[in-house]
Protein backbone atom coordinates (compact mmCIF):
# COMPACT_ATOMS: atom_id res chain seq x y z
CA UNK A 1 0.00 0.00 0.00
CA UNK A 2 1.17 3.26 -0.99
CA UNK A 3 1.58 4.93 2.10
CA UNK A 4 3.53 8.64 3.05
CA UNK A 5 6.61 7.11 5.04
CA UNK A 6 6.00 10.43 7.60
CA UNK A 7 2.47 8.22 7.85
CA UNK A 8 4.49 5.34 8.77
CA UNK A 9 6.36 7.38 11.53
CA UNK A 10 3.30 8.79 12.64
CA UNK A 11 1.31 5.32 12.91
CA UNK A 12 4.09 3.92 15.15
CA UNK A 13 4.15 7.04 17.31
CA UNK A 14 0.44 6.55 17.77
CA UNK A 15 0.95 2.90 18.29
CA UNK A 16 2.74 3.73 21.22
CA UNK A 17 0.72 6.27 22.81
CA UNK A 18 -1.97 4.13 22.55
CA UNK A 19 0.18 1.16 24.33
CA UNK A 20 0.66 3.57 27.23
CA UNK A 21 -2.81 4.54 27.34
CA UNK A 22 -3.78 1.04 28.14
CA UNK A 23 -1.06 0.79 30.36
CA UNK A 24 -2.11 3.49 32.44
CA UNK A 25 -5.84 2.66 32.11
CA UNK A 26 -5.02 -0.45 33.14
CA UNK A 27 -3.19 0.38 36.18
CA UNK A 28 -6.30 2.87 36.83
CA UNK A 29 -9.03 -0.01 36.99
CA UNK A 30 -6.62 -2.30 39.06
CA UNK A 31 -5.52 0.34 41.94
CA UNK A 32 -5.93 -1.06 45.05
CA UNK A 33 -7.93 1.37 46.65
CA UNK A 34 -10.74 0.45 44.86
CA UNK A 35 -10.90 -3.06 46.50
CA UNK A 36 -10.33 -1.35 50.36
CA UNK A 37 -13.22 0.90 49.43
CA UNK A 38 -15.74 -1.81 48.11
CA UNK A 39 -14.47 -3.85 51.53
CA UNK A 40 -14.50 -0.95 53.58
CA UNK A 41 -18.11 -0.36 52.26
CA UNK A 42 -19.34 -3.80 52.93
CA UNK A 43 -17.86 -3.80 55.98
CA UNK A 44 -20.07 -0.73 56.55
CA UNK A 45 -23.21 -1.97 55.67
CA UNK A 46 -22.33 -5.29 57.75
CA UNK A 47 -22.18 -3.13 60.49
CA UNK A 48 -25.17 -0.44 60.00
CA UNK A 49 -27.39 -3.86 60.15
CA UNK A 50 -25.80 -4.66 63.69
CA UNK A 51 -26.33 -0.95 64.90
CA UNK A 52 -30.07 -0.88 63.95
CA UNK A 53 -30.51 -4.71 65.84
CA UNK A 54 -28.72 -3.24 68.85
CA UNK A 55 -30.84 0.41 68.30
CA UNK A 56 -34.08 -2.39 68.39
CA UNK A 57 -32.28 -4.14 71.52
CA UNK A 58 -31.81 -1.04 73.52
CA UNK A 59 -35.21 0.65 72.78
CA UNK A 60 -36.55 -2.94 74.14
CA UNK A 61 -34.57 -2.45 77.44
CA UNK A 62 -35.00 1.07 78.04
CA UNK A 63 -38.98 0.03 77.51
CA UNK A 64 -38.76 -3.08 79.96
CA UNK A 65 -37.39 -0.89 82.31
CA UNK A 66 -39.74 2.02 82.24
CA UNK A 67 -42.62 -0.08 82.66
CA UNK A 68 -40.91 -1.87 85.68
CA UNK A 69 -40.00 1.78 87.23
CA UNK A 70 -43.82 2.60 86.52
CA UNK A 71 -45.21 -0.57 88.02
CA UNK A 72 -42.94 0.35 91.42
CA UNK A 73 -44.31 3.91 91.28
CA UNK A 74 -47.78 2.82 91.06
CA UNK A 75 -47.06 0.52 94.13
CA UNK A 76 -44.99 2.80 96.00
CA UNK A 77 -48.31 4.99 95.82
CA UNK A 78 -50.56 1.92 96.81
CA UNK A 79 -48.38 0.94 99.72
CA UNK A 80 -48.72 4.60 101.13
CA UNK A 81 -52.18 4.28 100.89
CA UNK A 82 -52.46 1.21 102.43
CA UNK A 83 -49.82 2.19 105.33
CA UNK A 84 -52.35 4.99 105.63
CA UNK A 85 -55.50 3.13 105.90
CA UNK A 86 -53.72 1.01 108.78
CA UNK A 87 -52.99 4.01 110.88
CA UNK A 88 -56.28 4.92 110.61
CA UNK A 89 -57.51 1.58 112.01
CA UNK A 90 -58.17 2.66 115.31
CA UNK A 91 -58.52 -0.36 116.97
CA UNK A 92 -60.47 -2.34 114.11
CA UNK A 93 -57.90 -5.45 114.50
CA UNK A 94 -59.53 -7.49 111.44
CA UNK A 95 -59.16 -4.43 108.99
CA UNK A 96 -55.59 -3.50 110.15
CA UNK A 97 -54.23 -7.58 109.95
CA UNK A 98 -56.54 -7.60 106.32
CA UNK A 99 -54.32 -4.21 104.79
CA UNK A 100 -51.06 -5.38 106.66
CA UNK A 101 -51.12 -8.92 104.78
CA UNK A 102 -51.90 -6.10 101.50
CA UNK A 103 -48.72 -4.76 102.47
CA UNK A 104 -46.54 -7.32 102.92
CA UNK A 105 -47.78 -8.65 99.59
CA UNK A 106 -47.15 -4.98 98.19
CA UNK A 107 -43.78 -5.23 99.47
CA UNK A 108 -42.54 -8.68 98.19
CA UNK A 109 -43.64 -7.44 94.89
CA UNK A 110 -41.59 -4.19 94.88
CA UNK A 111 -39.04 -6.69 96.25
CA UNK A 112 -39.22 -8.25 92.87
CA UNK A 113 -39.45 -5.37 90.72
CA UNK A 114 -36.31 -4.11 92.48
CA UNK A 115 -34.41 -7.01 91.19
CA UNK A 116 -35.98 -7.16 87.97
CA UNK A 117 -34.88 -3.54 88.08
CA UNK A 118 -31.16 -4.23 88.59
CA UNK A 119 -31.03 -7.12 85.73
CA UNK A 120 -33.06 -5.07 83.15
CA UNK A 121 -30.49 -2.01 84.31
CA UNK A 122 -27.27 -4.30 83.59
CA UNK A 123 -29.09 -5.37 80.30
CA UNK A 124 -29.64 -2.61 79.26
CA UNK A 125 -26.11 -1.26 80.14
CA UNK A 126 -24.50 -3.99 77.75
CA UNK A 127 -26.12 -3.32 75.23
CA UNK A 128 -25.18 0.77 75.34
CA UNK A 129 -21.75 -0.33 75.65
CA UNK A 130 -21.99 -2.42 72.59
CA UNK A 131 -24.20 0.23 71.09
CA UNK A 132 -20.97 2.54 71.88
CA UNK A 133 -18.36 -0.81 69.90
CA UNK A 134 -20.54 -0.27 67.01
CA UNK A 135 -19.95 3.48 66.77
CA UNK A 136 -16.68 3.37 67.24
CA UNK A 137 -16.13 0.83 64.72
CA UNK A 138 -18.04 2.83 62.32
CA UNK A 139 -16.28 5.42 63.06
CA UNK A 140 -12.93 3.77 62.73
CA UNK A 141 -14.36 2.50 58.87
CA UNK A 142 -15.42 6.00 58.31
CA UNK A 143 -11.55 7.61 58.44
CA UNK A 144 -10.40 4.01 56.40
CA UNK A 145 -12.70 5.19 54.08
CA UNK A 146 -11.67 8.63 53.62
CA UNK A 147 -8.21 7.92 53.75
CA UNK A 148 -8.66 4.97 50.94
CA UNK A 149 -11.23 7.68 49.08
CA UNK A 150 -8.53 10.28 49.56
CA UNK A 151 -5.69 8.03 48.12
CA UNK A 152 -7.76 6.85 45.00
CA UNK A 153 -8.28 10.83 43.85
CA UNK A 154 -4.75 11.58 44.29
CA UNK A 155 -3.34 8.17 42.52
CA UNK A 156 -6.40 7.96 39.75
CA UNK A 157 -6.50 11.68 39.76
CA UNK A 158 -2.77 12.04 38.50
CA UNK A 159 -3.45 8.58 36.13
CA UNK A 160 -6.05 10.38 34.59
CA UNK A 161 -4.08 13.77 33.83
CA UNK A 162 -1.72 11.41 32.48
CA UNK A 163 -4.19 9.62 30.16
CA UNK A 164 -5.88 12.72 29.38
CA UNK A 165 -2.49 14.22 27.89
CA UNK A 166 -2.09 11.14 25.75
CA UNK A 167 -5.09 11.29 24.40
CA UNK A 168 -4.34 14.82 23.05
CA UNK A 169 -0.85 13.79 21.97
CA UNK A 170 -2.71 11.31 19.93
CA UNK A 171 -4.71 13.53 18.35
CA UNK A 172 -2.31 16.07 16.96
CA UNK A 173 -0.20 12.58 15.74
CA UNK A 174 -3.43 11.28 13.98
CA UNK A 175 -4.17 14.96 12.48
CA UNK A 176 -2.15 14.87 9.82
CA UNK A 177 -1.90 10.77 8.71
CA UNK A 178 -4.62 10.17 5.69
CA UNK A 179 -8.00 8.55 6.85
CA UNK A 180 -7.76 5.50 5.33
CA UNK A 181 -4.75 4.95 6.90
CA UNK A 182 -5.88 5.61 9.89
CA UNK A 183 -8.64 3.43 9.30
CA UNK A 184 -6.60 0.57 8.52
CA UNK A 185 -4.89 1.00 11.86
CA UNK A 186 -7.58 1.41 14.53
CA UNK A 187 -9.03 -1.58 12.48
CA UNK A 188 -5.41 -3.64 13.07
CA UNK A 189 -5.44 -2.66 16.91
CA UNK A 190 -8.90 -3.58 17.70
CA UNK A 191 -8.02 -7.10 16.21
CA UNK A 192 -4.89 -7.59 17.68
CA UNK A 193 -5.57 -6.10 20.93
CA UNK A 194 -3.10 -2.89 20.86
CA UNK A 195 -0.32 -3.60 18.28
CA UNK A 196 -1.51 -2.99 15.16
CA UNK A 197 2.05 -2.16 13.52
CA UNK A 198 5.38 -4.34 13.51
CA UNK A 199 7.93 -4.14 11.13
CA UNK A 200 8.90 -6.83 8.19
CA UNK A 201 11.98 -8.89 9.78
CA UNK A 202 13.56 -10.59 7.23
CA UNK A 203 11.08 -13.12 6.46
CA UNK A 204 8.85 -13.02 9.96
CA UNK A 205 6.34 -10.55 10.80
CA UNK A 206 8.31 -8.75 14.12
CA UNK A 207 5.13 -8.87 16.15
CA UNK A 208 3.30 -12.35 15.75
CA UNK A 209 7.12 -14.19 14.49
CA UNK A 210 5.25 -16.23 11.73
CA UNK A 211 7.31 -17.17 8.63
CA UNK A 212 5.91 -15.36 5.52
CA UNK A 213 7.46 -17.43 2.49
CA UNK A 214 7.80 -17.73 -0.89
CA UNK A 215 4.68 -16.00 -3.05
CA UNK A 216 3.73 -14.83 -0.18
CA UNK A 217 6.56 -12.88 1.07
CA UNK A 218 6.99 -11.48 -2.88
CA UNK A 219 3.25 -10.48 -3.03
CA UNK A 220 3.82 -8.67 0.77
CA UNK A 221 7.16 -6.56 -0.28
CA UNK A 222 4.82 -5.56 -3.51
CA UNK A 223 3.11 -4.12 -1.05
CA UNK A 224 5.71 -1.68 0.43
CA UNK A 225 5.76 0.68 1.93
CA UNK A 226 3.06 -0.74 4.32
CA UNK A 227 0.89 -4.47 3.87
CA UNK A 228 -0.39 -6.74 5.85
CA UNK A 229 1.07 -9.75 8.07
CA UNK A 230 -1.43 -12.79 6.45
CA UNK A 231 -1.10 -14.66 10.43
CA UNK A 232 -1.99 -12.04 12.51
CA UNK A 233 -3.49 -9.64 10.02
CA UNK A 234 -1.19 -6.48 11.39
CA UNK A 235 -0.26 -3.92 9.75
CA UNK A 236 3.73 -4.51 8.46
CA UNK A 237 6.52 -1.70 7.70
CA UNK A 238 8.16 -3.29 4.59
CA UNK A 239 11.38 -1.59 4.57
Amino acid sequence: MQVERDDLAALLQIQQIDLEIMRQTKQLDELPQREAILSIRQKRDAIEAKRAQVESLRKEAAHKLSRIADEDASLAKKEAGVQAAIEAAHGDFRNAEARTKELAGIAKRRASLAADHDAAGDELGKIEALGRQVAAALDALAAQEQEAVESFQREGGALKNGIAQLQAQRAGAASGVDAAVLDLYDKAAARSGGVAVARLDGTRCGACRAPIEGGRLIDLKAQAPLGTCPACKRLLIIA
